[in-house]
């Protein structure tokens, strides 16, 4: 399929070590995918679901020890250890070659080899980049074959380039004792063994999109962030860009696919997802930020999804789409999860392959759970019913604003805007979620989550940091930067925002703010609306009070907050820029 050199010497080398039986290349042929599953079915590695309910849709199990990215045994090697940085996990590149080297040596042995050409990105745009993974497992084909832009077109505009991301992947035996996800960012090659889960397996997903991205993103002066790309479309027709960055359990994907409330439905808005996860964002010949969603597809968490909280989301999921670790219905051949539905199947398999008998569910208690909480589906993007037009457009679409996003009980108020992008970059960097319940340990401890990217930036997080303030010297037409919470509780816990298509009210004000349309109250920590400028029409028992009461700054919290981000800029270490040092000291003097 390809006369490039660097392609074929790499997978000899790569074959040489892991000695499949076969080699086969992956051409994104009908023909050729179709005989893929069927050969994946006939094996047991997925099964086919009802056709006339769920076309073209399969099920997979993983195994039980492989059900989650794994962010301790995933790493960052690069030469200098303080290039890594202090957040990710480091080893050195030698060691860790000679070591999965080792797990790597016949890994493949009676099992066939799969060469998956792919592109981040539309092929032949210039934001496109690509990557070939080497895999042998089916599951991971059929995933990537949703989630990028693979086949023999990729190879023809690889061309003779040497410029690709080496992806060497091997189910091996699973053993969680010697799984590792491992970036070499100087090398652009990405080894991971031991697992078969999509997010330590997709390669061109975090690994490459985020992790290899980032650190592409500071050589070549551009940004691989972790956000959701929408647009929002006025009656007049006129759409605007926003992208966001929340940590998970946020609510981005339900964001990424927002339905508009009624009020603003009938005067005729709507929304445009153009991606619900990765954004990639270069300066335009306009002066302003463009980005573009470099995935085709989508991996989002199955349990919670459902027709209230995301329909689109759900209708994407009905046709073409894998479901991993969910509850097979035997009735009729279809799935379920917790929270898509009040009718659990009596007859039915839970996700680890065990017969479920759903009236032994117990909320309190995930291991009654049918499906796995972080159980999965990977749908085509282009079967969500709110996808832009833009979504395969090269360009890609301009931002107006940036959000960032945590889930705060007191501190963060509804929304507020920066002063400007150095400290809209400070603002990003103490981005931070407080743990829920359905987190593991403690309630209510604070995790910092800079941009969201924590477990995804490819080098030294203060280098991240600096990179960001670079980029806002090189954009003559910056977008506005803002952060949300839509969590603030009373003092019952109970939240007090409505959020999921409510949401909408406080992206208008954002969206008028951009436009210099609305005017704001300067605060310690930015500026916040007036109450009377976020849009209440048809909000049962919220009153102009209660958004003051959600845009009002918790003073207290935010000194006590103060300590904590303290630390935590200690924990980057010492290259923390020294702007954002200043955006701390400045924002701990307005505090008084």
């Amino acid at each position: 399929m390809t006369k490039n050199k660097y392609i074929l010497n790499w997978i000899d080398e790569m074959a040489a070590m892991t000695q499949p039986d076969k080699i086969v290349w992956i051409d994104g042929s009908d023909e050729q995918t179709e005989a893929l599953r069927e050969e994946a079915c006939s094996t047991g590695e997925i099964i086919k679901l009802n056709q006339d309910l769920l076309p073209n849709c399969y099920l997979h199990r993983t195994a039980v020890n492989d059900v989650a990215r794994v962010e301790g045994r995933t790493f960052i090697c690069t030469s200098k250890k303080e290039d890594a940085g202090n957040i990710n996990n480091w080893m050195a590149p030698a060691e860790c070659y000679e070591k999965l080297s080792k797990l790597y040596r016949g890994a493949m042995k009676g099992r066939t080899m799969y060469v998956i050409p792919y592109s981040m990105g539309q092929v032949g745009s210039s934001f496109a980049k690509y990557g070939i993974e080497l895999t042998d497992s089916i599951y991971v084909v059929l995933n990537m074959l949703i989630m990028t832009r693979a086949g023999a077109h990729v190879l023809e505009a690889m061309g003779d380039s040497p410029d690709f991301i080496k992806g060497l992947h091997a189910k091996a035996d699973i053993d969680e004792e010697n799984r590792y996800i491992c970036h070499f960012p100087e090398d652009n090659t990405i080894w991971s063994v031991n697992s078969g889960y999509g997010g330590n397996v997709l390669l061109g997903k975090k690994c490459f999109a985020l992790r290899i991205a980032s650190y592409l993103g500071r050589k070549e002066g551009w940004m691989a962030e972790h956000m959701l790309i929408l647009g929002l479309q006025n009656p007049k027709g006129e759409i605007k860009y926003i992208s966001a960055a929340f940590p998970s359990a946020c609510g981005k994907t339900n964001l990424a696919m927002l339905i508009p409330p009624e009020i603003y439905q009938k005067q005729g808005y709507k929304v445009w997802c153009v991606g619900d996860d990765i954004a990639w964002l270069r300066v335009g010949e306009d002066g302003r930020l463009w980005a573009v969603n470099p995935e085709n597809g989508f991996f989002g968490v199955a349990p919670g999804t459902n027709d209230k909280s995301n329909p689109n989301a759900l209708e994407t999921t009905k046709r073409d789409t894998i479901f991993t670790n969910v509850v097979h219905d035997l009735d009729n051949n279809t799935v379920w999860w917790e929270g898509l539905d009040n009718n659990p199947p009596a007859n039915a398999i839970d996700w680890k392959g065990n017969p479920w008998d759903y009236k032994k569910f117990d909320k309190k208690d995930k291991s009654t759970c049918g499906a796995h909480p972080n159980s999965r589906f990977t749908s085509l993007a282009k079967n969500c019913p709110c996808i832009s037009d833009k979504f395969d457009d090269p360009k890609g679409v301009p931002i107006s604003a940036i959000i960032f996003g945590g889930r705060r009980a007191k501190t963060a108020p509804l929304v507020y805007q920066s002063f400007g992008w150095q400290h809209g970059t400070f603002v990003g960097s103490i981005m931070a979620s407080e743990t829920t319940a359905a987190a593991a340990g403690a309630v209510g401890v604070v995790r910092r989550d800079p941009m969201a990217m924590r477990p995804f930036v490819g080098y030294d997080m203060g280098d991240y940091w600096a990179h960001w303030l670079a980029m806002g010297k090189t954009i003559p037409n910056a977008p506005k930067i803002f952060h949300v919470n839509w969590f603030r509780t009373d003092d019952e816990g109970h939240f007090i925002w409505p959020g999921f298509g409510d949401n909408m009210r406080v992206l208008m004000w954002i969206l008028d703010r951009c436009e210099d349309k609305v005017d704001a109250v300067e605060t310690a920590i930015g500026y916040v609306p007036k109450a009377e400028d976020i849009n209440i029409e048809g909000l049962e028992g919220i009153t102009l009070d209660t958004i003051r009461e959600l845009v009002s700054v918790d003073v207290e919290s935010w000194k006590e907050d103060i300590a904590n981000i303290k630390e935590f800029y200690n924990l980057v270490g010492e290259r923390v820029p020294a702007e954002l040092k200043e955006e701390l000291a400045a924002l701990e003097a307005r505090l008084g």
